[in-house]
């Protein structure tokens, strides 16, 4: 197993973030990982493993509230501050260019940097997120997010699997056990929230009658970036029309389809790890 270590860095606004990164400095850009709305870095520990295995340095962040990061007042909880985040977390590594993979939220982020340091970025993969985001999908997210888990890990993993039995129908009960521990914290056997229930607010003025804004002007702002569409076939996010239209306004986008997987893929297995190797090997060829 290749060693992960962790780096902590201190805000614009002198909060205390958190990051992880495996692997070592090579010849090959760096990934940067960034996650969900209520994820941490834990979610890329598969693939950031298999990716240093084949000697690519991966750098994860915990966004500000979530993981080992520090609370913040949460109407600092937004796509923008967050960007300005990811730009000190990796300056305090020295990093001033990388690949990048946003999940969900991430994806947000990484659309902002877009327009706010694109030098920043190298070749840019989404993970079931794009400019256009399904209102179905954040009524359902609206729907737990800030809501505490129960207090045993079977009832929270049983919780789990009816809330989104639909979008991940194929995990064995092994890997429902996985998934609930990889986005929960443990304290003391019991489950908590990994990040702060006051990024609910964030939530409160939703009206799921009406179309959430596009981004298009940060996805357009990656026109010059090689990219690749994680789409996961039952997502609830991302829509094929806005994959359609995602490939066809950026020629040349890759699009891997995760089969069985809603919002958002796992990345837990090998195709998915070749899938996303792959294509970064074949932007730095194209160098």
């Amino acid at each position: 197993m290749t060693t992960c270590s962790s780096f902590a860095y201190a805000s614009d606004d002198a909060h205390a973030l958190f990051g992880r990164r495996w692997g070592t400095e090579s010849k090959e850009t760096p990934l940067v990982c960034l996650p969900g709305l209520t994820r941490s870095s834990t979610d890329f520990e598969a693939l950031a493993e298999a990716l240093a295995e084949r000697g690519r340095q991966v750098v994860a962040l915990d966004f500000r509230g979530r993981g080992g990061s520090a609370y913040a007042p949460y109407t600092t909880y937004n796509v923008a501050q967050e960007a300005r985040d990811t730009v000190k977390g990796l300056a305090s590594l020295g990093i001033t260019n990388a690949h990048f993979l946003g999940t969900s939220r991430g994806g947000l982020v990484m659309m902002m940097l877009a327009l706010t340091a694109p030098d920043l970025l190298g070749g840019c993969i989404f993970n079931d997120i794009g400019p256009v985001v399904e209102t179905a999908g954040i009524a359902r997210i609206t729907g737990y997010v800030g809501a505490p888990p129960p207090p045993a890990w079977p009832d929270l993993v049983a919780r789990l699997k009816a809330e989104q039995g639909a979008l991940f129908p194929r995990l064995t009960a092994e890997e429902w056990e996985r998934y609930a521990r990889q986005i929960y914290a443990d304290h003391d056997g019991v489950p908590k929230l990994a990040y702060d229930p006051a990024i609910a607010e964030a939530f409160k003025e939703f009206d799921p009658t009406k179309p959430l804004p596009a981004f298009w002007e940060g996805f357009d702002a990656l026109a010059d970036k090689p990219l690749l569409v994680i789409h996961g076939a039952l997502s609830d996010v991302l829509s094929s029309a806005t994959v359609e239209a995602m490939a066809d306004r950026h020629r040349g986008t890759e699009v891997y389809t995760v089969d069985g997987q809603g919002h958002a893929p796992l990345l837990w297995d090998a195709r998915s790890h070749k899938v996303i190797a792959n294509f970064l090997a074949r932007i730095e060829e194209a160098v």
